[in-house]
């Protein structure tokens, strides 16, 4: 009954769904005691899905539970909460040891395993993982260039504008805002102030390059190859019964 009850999917997605609203839950001011009885349902939680993994382990076999993907995924997410159930169990202060409070943060992660309950989910991550394949020419080529650009707005601006491009690295997310065009134009109007207008409309004109090639030009290719691989897929698909009904057709003229 027990075994039966541990690897029926509907229990373990109801224990997902449930433990992600107590994480929820324990975000807001409360009284310590209903914080406790959070804890407390939150680590009992966690204590269940250990049991699930050792009743799949003796029912499937070590080799065979590893060889599915989703089964290796279950098993990390519930091994990085095992440092907060262990703190709890055995009553340590997790404030007074500062990597406690990684493991209490990445306990959220445990609702992740809502991901493989999601319908055609194996075969959205198919996609992306094809599209990433497809696009990661193009995408090494644009962190290249942000990176250009980053550098060498660092060496122009770093001195009229330290918030922006004080430093290198502030230099590139500063590059990389401008190609996302929300509220791009914020930098240069920071640059320019107190400037001559011959200055300033050289500076608007640099920016406006940087938008147009990066922004617009950069970013919206980006998204084309990597929506055109996600599909392409169901084009070949496509493609195939096309050219099957054009040789039936061809032998049906045939004769």
């Amino acid at each position: 009954m027990i075994k039966k009850l541990f690897l029926s999917q509907v229990f373990i997605l109801v224990l997902i769904l449930l433990n992600s609203v107590i994480i929820f839950a324990i975000g807001f001011d409360m009284s310590t005691s209903s914080r406790f009885m959070l804890s407390l349902a939150d680590n009992t939680i966690t204590g269940l899905f250990v049991i699930e993994i050792i009743v799949k382990l003796r029912e499937q076999g070590i080799r065979n539970y590893f060889k599915f993907n989703w089964n290796v995924f279950d098993f990390v997410l519930v091994a990085i909460s095992l440092p907060t159930l262990i703190a709890f169990v055995g009553n340590i202060e997790v404030s007074s040891m500062s990597y406690l409070l990684v493991f209490r943060v990445l306990r959220v992660f445990k609702s992740f395993r809502f991901l493989k309950f999601i319908p055609g989910i194996d075969h959205l991550i198919k996609g992306v993982s094809r599209a990433l394949k497809a696009s990661v020419i193009v995408l090494l080529g644009f962190v290249i260039y942000i990176f250009i650009i980053g550098i060498f707005s660092f060496y122009l601006f770093k001195e009229l504008s330290p918030e922006y491009f004080g430093n290198p690295l502030n230099s590139l997310y500063s590059t990389f805002k401008i190609f996302t065009v929300e509220g791009w134009y914020d930098i240069p109007e920071s640059i320019t102030k107190g400037l001559s207008s011959t200055v300033s409309f050289f500076i608007y004109l640099y920016f406006v390059f940087i938008v147009i090639t990066g922004g617009v030009f950069g970013m919206s290719l980006v998204n084309s190859i990597f929506v055109d691989a996600m599909v392409s897929d169901n084009n070949d698909n496509l493609e195939r019964k096309i050219e099957e009904l054009n040789k039936k057709m061809d032998r049906l003229l045939d004769k």
